[in-house]
This record gives structure tokens, sequence and C-alpha cells, in this order.
């Protein structure tokens, strides 16, 4: 047994191959011990089966027995023998490819082997002049996959061209007129650009997560509008299931009063017809009874009452005709359709209505005769022009104002009171509208107006389309879908629909127009125009 008093030293139980102590020694035919991985791996490189030892050859690779008493000793002398102090591989570091036991750190890998060496396993390649000649480099790890494919060369520069990490021989061959540098150089030049990845990386999942916060956002304010949508429309149907309801009472109960005038002509008519009858049998018998008399004066007397027709009308031509409901149900469908009508733009003014927007007067915009309040929510003719600070924004020609507020995406909805008034122009314009000279109000010219004029309603287009009013104005409500197109008017306090003009195209900020029209010398038309907030309950 090896011990510290023995002329056994350590390099008696170690492998001549690995130069490690024994791990699961065996025997050679030839007598030679050596790890059982390290002469299995030795003999899987060769053609032919020797001894590394002895260089002693066999016909047949050999099968080598274990060596049960070495294995013990070599056990032994690795619990009593400290083998040589070399650092132990960290996880960062690159390990020795030889290291059977313990792996440890590798000093220099070998571009020739493809193999990593530590201090101990670098000795043959120090030693034999074969190996003398191999290139050695500093520990790299995957060593075979920094080797050119092509030319087995170490890849030591990048092709800017084709982004790719090449050999010294490649720039002489398919890269030749490519610009190539240093991996080193081409390395800092890519760490650059990670930072920036890595800075805008943080910045991308921002954006992201306000992305879903915006999607969750969007899911619940459709969660909610459902929830509204589906209010209104419970709302609508059941009103319109009551007036359908209401219609076919009133459709039943007129079909009931023409049967039942039709039955009492009939009953009068029969009553009429059986008293005549009744008259007529009583006459038969008083014709047949003087018949038969031999009393000369009596006949005579009696005759003359007899001879007189009965007071009774021709009945040739009496008849009852049937009741017609041939526009019973027509004028019961058409009273439906109004009132659907109107519960469709009620339920479409009640929806329009949720997109308010709080719209205050420009002053800046507003023509030097014009009268607006402090709040900026009435305006009216005051008859004088007043000096005020040209600007490109205001209007100089016609007595106009817009407001602060516009519109270049989405929907948003105004009401203006226009009561008591005789003469008013109520909508939106575009931004770029000529301010200073007169010109045609018409969508063409970016204007979409509702003008009134002593009890004449007209939406300016070309043609101008005269609209009809069902009752005096008192507040019209406008409504603006940007991006469909849609312009629509209504009036508020009747809860109708007055107008739409759709298939606009709007390319340029919309702003809320109004103008009160001017007043005459007796005042009349001296009502402002107000901007009110919106009552969801009119």
């Amino acid at each position: 047994m090896a011990s510290a008093n023995t002329p056994w030293s350590e390099e008696d139980f170690s492998c001549s191959i690995c130069l490690d102590v024994f791990s699961s020694p065996v025997t050679a035919p030839c007598g030679h011990n050596f790890c059982r991985t390290c002469i299995t791996k030795f003999w899987d490189e060769q053609v032919k089966y020797k001894c590394p030892v002895c260089n002693k050859i066999f016909d047949t690779k050999p099968d080598p027995q274990v060596n049960t008493l070495l294995s013990k000793l070599a056990a032994q002398l690795r619990t009593t023998v400290r083998v040589k102090e070399q650092p132990c591989v960290e996880p960062a570091e690159v390990p020795c490819d030889f290291c059977t036991g313990t792996q440890l750190k590798a000093v220099k890998s070998c571009l020739e082997c493809f193999m990593s060496f530590c201090q101990t396993h670098l000795e043959p390649h120090q030693r034999v002049a074969r190996l003398q000649k191999h290139r050695l480099v500093e520990p790299m790890d995957r060593l075979e996959d920094r080797m050119c494919k092509k030319h087995d060369r170490l890849l030591e520069l990048f092709c800017q061209t084709e982004q790719v990490c090449v050999c010294q021989f490649c720039t002489e061959g398919d890269h030749k007129s490519h610009p190539v540098v240093p991996l080193k150089e081409e390395y800092e030049v890519k760490t650059a650009e990670l930072g920036k990845i890595e800075a805008e990386v943080p910045q991308m999942i921002q954006e992201r997560k306000q992305k879903i916060k915006e999607i969750k956002d969007t899911v619940e304010l459709s969660n909610k509008v459902a929830d509204r949508e589906t209010v209104i429309g419970g709302q609508v149907f059941t009103a319109l299931i009551g007036c359908v309801v209401k219609l076919q009472d009133e459709f039943n109960q007129t079909v009931q009063e023409k049967l039942k005038s039709t039955e009492k002509q009939a009953e009068d008519l029969i009553k009429e017809l059986e008293q005549e009858i009744e008259d007529l049998t009583n006459r038969c018998s008083e014709v047949k009874q003087l018949s038969h008399t031999k009393d000369h004066l009596h006949f005579l007397q009696t005759f003359r009452s007899l001879k007189d027709p009965p007071l009774t009308r021709d009945r040739t031509t009496v008849e009852v005709r049937p009741p017609s409901y041939v526009g019973t149900l027509r004028r019961s469908l058409h009273q439906l359709n109004i009132e659907m009508k109107k519960l469709r733009d009620d339920a479409v003014l009640t929806r329009v209505q949720q997109y308010e927007v709080d719209a205050t007067l420009d002053p800046d915009t507003a023509h030097p005769c014009l009268i607006l309040s402090e709040d900026g929510k009435q305006v009216h003719d005051g008859g004088v022009w007043k000096v005020l600070p040209d600007n490109c924004k205001r209007f100089t020609q016609y007595i106009h104002v817009l407001t602060r507020h516009s519109l270049s995406s989405g929907r948003f909805y105004f009401e203006v009171q226009v009561k008591d008034k005789t003469g008013w122009w109520v909508g939106v314009a575009r931004e770029s509208i000529d301010r200073k000279v007169g010109s045609t109000w018409t969508p063409e010219t970016g204007y979409w107006i509702l003008h009134y004029y002593k009890d004449r309603l007209v939406f300016y287009d070309d043609p101008a389309a005269c609209l009809p009013l069902r009752a005096e104005l008192q507040k019209v409500g406008v409504f603006v879908d940007y991006d469909e197109g849609l312009v629509s008017f209504y009036d508020v306090e009747a809860r109708v629909h007055i107008y739409s003009a759709t298939g606009c195209t709007f390319s340029e900020p919309l702003y809320p127009f109004l103008c009160p029209g001017r007043h005459d010398y007796e005042g009349n038309n001296s009502a402002p125009l107000i901007i009110s907030p919106v009552n969801q309950t009119d």
C-alpha cells in the first residue's frame, strides 16, 4: 500500500495518457496500465492499435481487464496524496478537456487539437517536439465553433458585407473584395449597437404595456357602451311594442265600430220592412173581406179607402253593404311608421348626446359687431362696429364666430338655443375658410350650416335643401362624426332628426359655427344664440 514512507511515488499511480491518478485503471496485453476512458479514447483515434508507452502493436483492439489491486491503491492514494495544486474551473471559465475527475481550469487551447488543457495536461505540448509545433492560444470555449469549416483556421476577422466571421484565408477567396475588420473592432461596434437596443427595449416594453392598457380600457369602455346601448335598445323596443299594442287596439276598435254601425243599419231596415209586411198583410185581409160583401153602399164606401196604395217605399234597391276596411290597416301602419321614426330619432339623439363637448366661443374670431358673454356661451348682434385688433382668424365681412374647440377625428356634439329669434345660422366650418370676403356657405367652401329665416329652414348646399318646419324650433343639436364624414342636425325639444349631410370629406380641423343674424330697428332678432349644456331628460 502506498504511504508516506514507501518508495512508490504519485507518478507510479498516474496514467501515462492523462498524467492524473488512475481512474478505473485497466491493464493492456503488454502489461502497462491506463485509465479505462483514456486508453479507450486513444485507441478510438488510432488506425493501428498500439500501446502508448511501449508502442507494441496489437492485431485487434484489445479488451483490457480491470486491475483490481491498482484500483484500490489509486483510490487510497487519492485520499492520502494531494493532487498538484491547480485552480478548479469556475462557471465562467474554460475547463480542461482532458480532466476526467475534478475538472481544472484550462490555461491554453490548441488550434490543432481543438482542445483546451490545464497546466498538467498541457505538458506534452511543451515536451513533445511534434506537439510543440501546435498553435496555442488563450483558453477558448467551444473551440470547434471558432474554426473556419472551410480552411480549418481560427475565425479572427468579420466580413462587413455578408455580416459573418471569417478566417485569414477567406479574405483571399470568397471575401476578397469585401471590407473586413478584426473581431474586436466589430465587437465594439456591435456592443455600442447592443447598448442602444438595450436602452430601447425598456421603452418598447413600456409602449406595449401602455398599448395593453389602452386595449383593456377600450374593452372596458366597449362593455359600458354595450350596456348603455342595451338599455337604450330595451327602452326603444318596449316603447315600440307599446305603440304596436296601442295601434292594434285602435285598429280593432275601428273594425268593431264599423261592424256595429253596419249591424245597426241592418236592424233598422229589417224593422221597417217587417212593419210594411204587417201593413200589407192587413190590407190584403181587408181586400179579401170586401170582395165578398153584397152591400153595395158599404162596398163603395170602403173601396174608396182601399184603392189608394199604402205608404211604402220602393225596396228593390234597398241593400246593406259590408263595411270596408281597405284604408283602416294602411292608416294604422302609416301611424306606426310615424311612431317608429319618433322612437328612432329619440334613440339616435340620446346616443349622439353622449359626445357633448364644452364648446366656448372664441373672441379672436368674432366679427367686430358681435357681443359675446363673459363665459363665451352667448352671442348677439350689437349693431355697432367695435375697434378691435385685426387678425387672420377674425371674420370681417359677416357677423360670424367660431368656437375655441375643434375636431380632427372622432365625434362631437353641441346644442344651441335659438328661441325667440327670426333668423340664425348654426353648424360647423373648416379651419381654412375665408374670413375676410364674402362667399357661398356650402360644403364645397367649407361650411355645413343650417339656416332659419321667417319660418323657412334651409341647409346650404348646391342646390340648397329646403326642410319642413313641424313647429317653432327652440334648440338645435349639431353632431359631427369626423371619420364617417357625417354632419347631423336635430330638433332637441321635439327630439326629431332635421337633416344629415353624409359622405362629407374632412381633411382639416372643424369648428362649431354660429351666426346670430342682424336685428332690425324695432329690436326683432336681438335675442342671443346660446350654447347650452345637454339635458338628456328633455
